[in-house]
């Protein structure tokens, strides 16, 4: 059932896992909803077989939601734009947007990553790309398939106008879905981006056969080292340790596509192998090496990223990266 004040025709662009439960739960909910994939052929597949068979096997995507591949008729005359592409693409995607045909539109990204080329966050991208407008993001601790079996989840939903993020925060709550609202935009996409990398390590761990100890001890330093760097960037430290930051590095060092990358990695497959074996995007990938610059620029350091960026793209084996990490000279836990 919509809420009161919440946002009534609302556009949902990605036919990925993410963007394709957003439309359904946004659906159910009783909105108008338009939904658009890149690919016309893979929304043919869609739209014929009423289940996204590449992202979100298994679930049943309703009679009255219909998704589109022409951008002009799934924008138009929309309230609110929800960006949910992968974080590389945002850009290419947000450049093909017409603002005649959405102009007193907010956009709201659940995009997680850094572009990789200008180091920006998601929002910074956007902006760069569509001027000033009104704009939030979401982030938080949330597995697509979950959120799509109405499984229960909460969410976080950040933008420096506070009006908007209740709004939104209103269009997308429901018995199963709990939003909370912030106003660190900063904080909750760098915990949504930062996460990544330290969930390949953790997925290393279990790879070569790690208990819960080392688990722990990764999670632990892990959220350390992304309010480090946060903070550095101007984000709110408390912020790492709510759902956007904390909560998404459990979730995401459980399960998840990251994960279940490294894990590989740590059984003894290549980088290469793995990525061309799947059709998902791993954002932790590229997430690793925007993290590394980013630490350079504001001069802090990044123990467990730098060993996992060693070996993604330096050949370093995952046994000399926990060297190089149990062999630090040791200091007091901060």
């Amino acid at each position: 059932m919509r809420a009161s004040g919440s946002f009534q025709r609302i556009a949902v662009l990605g036919d990925g896992g993410w963007g394709t439960t957003l439309a359904i739960h946004l659906h159910r909910l009783g909105h108008r909803v338009s939904w658009w994939g890149a690919f016309p052929e893979y929304v043919t597949q869609i739209a014929r077989r009423r289940e996204n068979p590449k992202y979100l096997p298994g679930i049943r995507i309703p009679a009255g939601l219909s998704i589109t591949s022409t951008l002009s008729a799934a924008i138009d005359g929309a309230q609110l734009l929800i960006l949910a592409v992968p974080s590389q693409h945002l850009r290419s995607v947000a450049k093909r947007l017409r603002p005649a045909r959405w102009s007193d539109a907010s956009i709201l990204s659940v995009a997680k990553g850094i572009e990789q080329r200008s180091l920006k966050r998601m929002s910074e991208v956007i902006h760069e790309e569509l001027g000033p407008v009104h704009l939030a993001v979401l982030s938080g601790p949330n597995i697509a398939l979950e959120i799509a079996k109405g499984q229960p989840a909460s969410s976080v939903v950040a933008s420096h106008n506070i009006a908007l993020a209740k709004r939104i925060q209103a269009t997308l709550m429901s018995e199963r879905l709990r939003m909370y609202t912030s106003d660190d935009v900063t904080g909750v996409e760098l915990g949504g981006a930062l996460k990544n990398p330290v969930a390949i390590a953790a997925g290393i761990g279990d790879g070569l056969g790690f208990g819960a100890n080392a688990k722990a001890a990764l999670v632990t330093r892990g959220i350390v080292e992304m309010a480090r760097l946060g903070v550095a960037a101007g984000a709110k430290e408390q912020t790492f340790w709510g759902l956007s930051g904390l909560g998404d590095l459990v979730t995401t060092c459980l399960s998840g596509r990251n994960r279940w990358l490294g894990e590989q990695i740590g059984r003894g497959r290549s980088l290469s192998s793995i990525v061309r074996s799947t059709p998902m995007v791993i954002e932790g990938v590229e997430t690793s090496k925007a993290a590394i610059a980013l630490a350079k620029r504001y001069r802090v350091h990044l123990p467990i990223i730098e060993q996992v960026h060693a070996i993604l793209f330096q050949r370093r084996s995952p046994q000399r990266a926990l060297q190089a990490l149990m062999r630090r000279t040791g200091k007091a836990e901060s």
